[in-house]
């Protein structure tokens, strides 16, 4: 199966799915190269919902497990020493961008899938743009109900990862009084003065929280800009502040939300620009996965760092887990890489969940 897997991948780096630009079209070079590889069995749906986000159902039989893998990459910055577009192959790795992250993956269950009778997987295209509204919608629709657990492709070196942090990224907007800095009585309403007050209650605030039941992480919480004011004699009227947060596996981001006050006021405007949930949702919802997983033989490894569209699927409350072949480390980098001997465990690990319908 290795010479198949890696056939199929040339093919998928060749596609030019970098997110952005997102120029992925839903009957374009990528749709062509799933109908090329998959079964002519396979009823492949296609939804496209603009601005090259795309979904690709694909489905044999009547499964009831589903599994995603997004085909959009991050770009191909300067520097490789091999041609971005193209799997470069030595003895051990194979090199191109998205070949961890994660077409390798997706190369392992076209390969995977050709062998079932009964087998489901989505493609999508939005992972990378920071919107996942591939997924969103997905969820919403009512083929989603269809399934009883999901299986999430994402480097994990070929392990089971049931929790992760979530991502929330909010823009503040806050409003003063201008006017000259000798005026006393305007220095409280200085906008910049208003901000700074702000961001002190809430690394207060965000120290508190710490899960203790998974993982006892803590939040993590930054401040990406503070901007406001035109010269130091002047009271400030306006104030840029951007934050993210990324809260620890159980803990809502809705929690840190109300904990932090992010609602419109005379003073201030809040944009919540990404709100993706923590994985997973609670403590009920992980110990369900834990079973699931020791059902089914998988290796469970500690939580990650990074976010996964796999808190999006665990909200429609089945067992949801990511698996996929690779490091993080090796995803997003100049001469992206993934090793061929964790292609074929990938391969064969989905093979196994697939035939375990």
């Amino acid at each position: 199966m290795k010479q198949q897997i890696l056939k199929i991948l040339s093919d998928l780096v060749a596609c030019d799915t970098q997110n952005p630009p997102r120029r992925i079209e839903p009957h374009g070079p990528i749709h062509q190269c799933l109908t090329r590889w998959l079964d002519p069995g396979f009823e492949i749906s296609v939804e496209d919902y603009g601005m090259g986000r795309v979904n690709w159902l694909a489905i044999r039989g009547k499964p009831t497990r589903l599994f995603n893998v997004h085909l959009d990459t991050v770009p191909a910055a300067e520097g490789w020493s091999h041609p971005p577009l193209q799997l470069t192959l030595d003895a051990e790795k194979g090199y191109g961008r998205g070949v961890c992250d994660i077409k390798g993956a997706a190369a392992c269950l076209i390969a995977a899938a050709n062998q079932c009778a009964d087998v489901a997987i989505l493609f999508s295209s939005d992972e990378e743009g920071s919107q996942s509204c591939c997924i969103d919608e997905f969820c919403q629709s009512a083929t989603a109900s269809l399934f009883g657990s999901f299986v999430i492709a994402e480097p994990t070196g070929c392990e089971a990862v049931l929790g992760h942090r979530g991502y929330l990224s909010v823009t503040g907007k806050f409003r003063g009084v201008s006017g000259h800095t000798s005026q006393h009585h305007l220095l409280p309403k200085s906008a910049n003065h208003l901000a700074a007050r702000w961001v002190a209650q809430a690394l207060q605030q965000v120290a508190e929280f710490e899960n203790k039941d998974l993982g006892g992480e803590s939040a993590c919480f930054n401040v990406g800009r503070l901007e406001g004011g035109l010269k130091n004699n002047m009271v400030s009227d306006h104030c840029l502040v951007t934050w993210s947060a990324r809260m620890p596996a159980g803990f809502p981001n809705q929690n840190l939300l109300k904990a932090l006050q992010i609602e419109d006021t005379a003073e201030v405007q809040w944009q919540t620009t990404f709100d993706g949930p923590p994985l997973p949702g609670g403590l009920v919802q992980y110990q369900e996965t834990q079973a699931w997983c020791q059902e089914h033989d998988l290796v469970v490894a500690n939580h990650v760092d990074f976010w996964t569209e796999a808190a999006l699927f665990a909200r429609l409350g089945q067992p949801t887990i990511v698996l996929g072949p690779g490091d993080i480390s090796q995803a997003h980098t100049v001469d992206e890489w993934v090793a061929i001997e964790q292609l074929e465990k990938a391969s064969n690990r989905y093979l196994e969940l697939m035939q375990q319908e």
